[in-house]
């Protein structure tokens, strides 16, 4: 007997007319050659499984979970079979049918949830870190009993910060623009707040020579993790909560500069479809604006950060495939003084980071950041600029891995005209 998430997308996995159109535009195909991995082997097994022809099994946890959600096939597909949603909905499938890890669940259930215990274990973690501990947990295979891939990818951050954004002493509540045009409630993403506060900080600069007053929100995880992990249920939690906070908010424009926040938010009303909450979801998600789509909104100019050099774009697939959001940054960026914008090959092709695939699927990570890699190298850049942490934080490590003489920023902080010093 198959639940509800495979039934509801029963329709959508049958429209697959399994040409094959996905295999060339898959990352994980690419560097497998698995039909498992590609979009109609996903529709193939999720069908077959919802016509009683396939059992869920533990079998089925590769195939289901090394799936990017990239949407890369989509985009190749001819009548657009929505994979990714189909895949979530057989991660959660899988779920309710063989259980959830421990450690996950707690992640998704207890930790995003409360922003206070979450800094409380991150700063555990980055003193662990940042004094070697981790790397002797590593020595001894602890982290193996986390999950398999944890100890490799221990070295994609080289230190986590000892403060969070919020708790950053210098960090005003509230941020007065110059002019104060445009009152903007800042939406801080997990990964901003917690591994790379440096680029929030950047962002709230940027939006205040903008003209904008900056309301640093109180917002817990904006559930996209769970959602990727099929935890549909702690997702939607975070997503109401995350209305019962921001409620009757006072802000002309909610603003991340986080591509997968600002993709998640966007798409609350249908996470929250058929619920009571989803005509307060729509409102919400209205106001929601990435970065780089307020900033060209609202006819921001760059003036000169200090960047000097030849600089390229990678594509963030929350970004560019979720949103469709290409032209904004590269705008923003080509106005910039004393930089040569150079497009990169194939520039929305997945760097591998993908939330946490750089940690649970961490072989097959490095082998999708190495194509990046290589398509970089080409590129003759000296700067490589994107607008996602998650990304940031994987093609930093990709350029470390390979010895490449080029700088990783985030948006943010290429549009800084600070005197901050460029990572």
């Amino acid at each position: 007997m198959i639940d509800e998430p495979l039934n509801a997308v029963y329709q959508e996995v049958s429209r697959c007319n399994k040409c094959g159109f996905c295999q060339p535009a898959c990352p994980v195909f690419q560097i497998t050659g698995l039909e498992r991995a590609v979009a109609r082997g996903h529709n193939a097994h999720l069908r077959d499984i919802i016509e009683g022809n396939l059992t869920m099994t533990e079998e089925m946890k590769a195939p289901l979970f090394e799936c990017l959600l990239c949407r890369a096939c989509v985009s190749s597909c001819f009548p657009a079979v929505n994979t990714p949603e189909n895949v979530v909905a057989g991660r959660e499938a899988y779920l309710r049918e063989l259980g959830q890890p421990r450690f996950m669940r707690f992640v998704f259930r207890r930790l995003l949830p409360d922003p206070s215990r979450l800094s409380r274990y991150i700063r555990l973690a980055a003193a662990a870190k940042n004094t070697g501990l981790s790397r002797v947990a590593r020595t001894l295979g602890v982290l193996k009993w986390i999950g398999k891939d944890l100890e490799k990818a221990e070295d994609l951050l080289t230190r986590l910060p000892l403060y969070s954004l919020r708790g950053r002493a210098r960090l005003q509540r509230d941020s007065p623009g110059a002019s104060e045009r445009f009152r903007v409630a800042y939406f801080v993403g997990c990964g901003i707040d917690h591994a790379v506060p440096e680029i929030g900080e950047a962002a709230i600069r940027v939006l205040a020579s903008a003209g904008c007053s900056v309301q640093i929100l109180d917002n817990v995880c904006c559930g996209l993790p769970a959602y990727g992990h099929g935890d549909l249920d702690a997702a939607r939690h975070l997503a109401r909560k995350n209305l019962d906070i921001l409620s009757g908010l006072q802000a002309d424009v909610i603003v991340t500069e986080c591509a997968s926040c600002s993709s998640f938010l966007k798409d609350y009303p249908r996470l929250l479809e058929g619920s009571g909450d989803a005509e307060r979801a729509g409102g919400f998600s209205a106001r929601v604006e990435g970065l780089s789509q307020w900033l060209e909104k609202i006819g921001f100019e760059p003036a000169s950060s200090g960047l000097r050099g030849k600089l390229t774009f990678h594509d963030p697939c929350h970004l560019g495939r979720y949103q469709g959001m290409k032209d904004q940054p590269r705008a923003l960026l080509k106005t910039l003084p004393g930089v040569e914008f150079l497009e990169m090959r194939e520039a929305d092709w997945c760097c591998g980071a993908a939330g946490t695939y750089n940690i649970f699927h961490h072989d097959q990570s490095m082998r999708i950041l190495d194509r990046k890699m290589d398509n970089l190298a080409h590129s003759g850049a000296d700067i490589v600029v994107t607008e996602c942490p998650g990304c940031y934080i994987q093609l930093a490590y990709g350029v470390r891995r390979r010895g490449l003489p080029v700088s990783v920023l985030h948006l943010s902080q290429a549009l800084d005209i600070s005197p901050v010093e460029k990572p």
